[in-house]
């Protein structure tokens, strides 16, 4: 068995325009200050890190590493969610996805979408050159329009968007496998990889792609009332991600799953800070442990309620506190008797 690594912390909802949140430098000082161990990048600010420099020169991508090793952290993964959004978008969201893309791409979805590929191929090599294993990304919608239909699907189209899916993929899981890096799906409403079935019926399009990986992230599957425990266990051998998020789920006879076009704060589902929701990370800690997990612990900051600074201050003693330090031995190696196999033999009397 291995001890999860971290604590760590996913930079993207932290980044702003005021100090320390404006540079790369500062954030990871401030991160490092906190507790944690290791950063998670989002790919999308090149005042953090430019995407396609890092992929291209090994010397950038060791400046980029240098600066966050100079804070006492290590980068644990590089986020490509925003771009892989972008790989596979329905016509009805078009214009609001749009603003996930650089001005030049906007208006144009088939321009977007190349665009969108490059970047993952871009990550793909830049991982690479940090020295990195996985990368996590969004898998984009075809099908989330048609999720709870009416009228109902038209016969066959499900078979038909993960054929597509599939085939805009394939290439771009191709590049991370000559990078050895994996890439890890963040299954999650509004994708079209949104809960076990769904990613089952992915990988099955693209032939099991052993770089066809997952992140888990236990607060999704909160809101849509699944069992993140069982999750483990179907899919740990895929589970090469981890995003450490709470959530609740808090049902009335007034609004349920959907949530009823409500902001955040008043949904029956909504996203809390560690500690705050009613997620089993006792549980979840254990098992990823149980089936020897070797990534980091990662918080994701996203709650309706709490300041995201004290989020992440009460997020990393959290962490630390729920990483199990895994045993060398066994609690009852006190009373072995050895290894004897004539003893063994006479004992069961053959």
């Amino acid at each position: 068995m291995t001890t999860i690594k971290g604590p760590a912390i996913f930079l993207a909802q932290f980044i702003g325009d005021t100090a320390p949140f404006n540079s790369l430098e500062s954030i990871c000082k401030w991160a490092a200050g906190l507790g944690y161990k290791g950063v998670q990048l989002p790919t999308n600010d090149v005042r953090f890190i430019d995407l396609q420099k890092a992929a291209e020169s090994k010397t950038y991508a060791d400046e980029i590493k240098g600066i966050v090793n100079a804070a006492g952290l290590e980068i644990t993964e590089l986020s490509t969610h925003l771009q892989g959004q972008l790989v596979a978008v329905n016509p009805v969201y078009d214009s609001l996805f749009d603003a996930f893309a650089p001005e030049a791409y906007r208006n144009n979805p088939a321009a977007r979408q190349r665009w969108a590929v490059q970047q993952l191929k871009y990550a793909a090599e830049a991982s690479k050159n940090l020295g990195l294993n996985a990368s996590v990304t969004f898998s984009g919608a075809l099908l989330w329009p048609m999720v709870y239909p009416w009228p109902q699907r038209p016969a066959g189209i499900v078979d038909t968007g993960f054929d597509e899916l599939a085939k805009r993929w394939t290439p771009i899981l191709d590049v991370y496998e000559d990078n050895g890096i994996d890439l890890c799906y963040e299954i999650h409403p509004g994708e079209d990889l949104h809960d076990g079935i769904t990613y089952e019926m992915f990988l099955e399009k693209v032939n099991n792609h052993k770089r066809a990986n997952l992140l888990y992230d236990p607060s999704h599957f909160v809101l849509q009332c699944l069992d993140y425990l069982e999750y483990i266990d179907i899919y740990h051998e895929r589970i090469k991600m981890f995003h450490v998020k709470d959530a609740e789920f808090n049902p009335t006879g007034r609004q349920g799953v959907y949530g009823g076009y409500q902001n955040w704060v008043d949904r029956a589902g909504r996203f809390r800070s560690l500690g705050d929701g009613q997620v089993d990370f006792k549980g979840i800690f254990s098992k990823l442990t149980q089936y020897d997990y070797k990534g980091w612990a990662v918080l994701e900051w996203e709650c309706a309620l709490k300041h995201p600074e004290d989020g992440a201050r009460e997020g990393a003693t959290f962490i630390k506190d729920h990483i199990i330090r895994v045993t060398e031995r066994a609690f009852d190696d006190f009373a072995a008797s050895g290894s004897d196999e004539a003893f063994n033999r006479k004992t069961l009397g053959i």
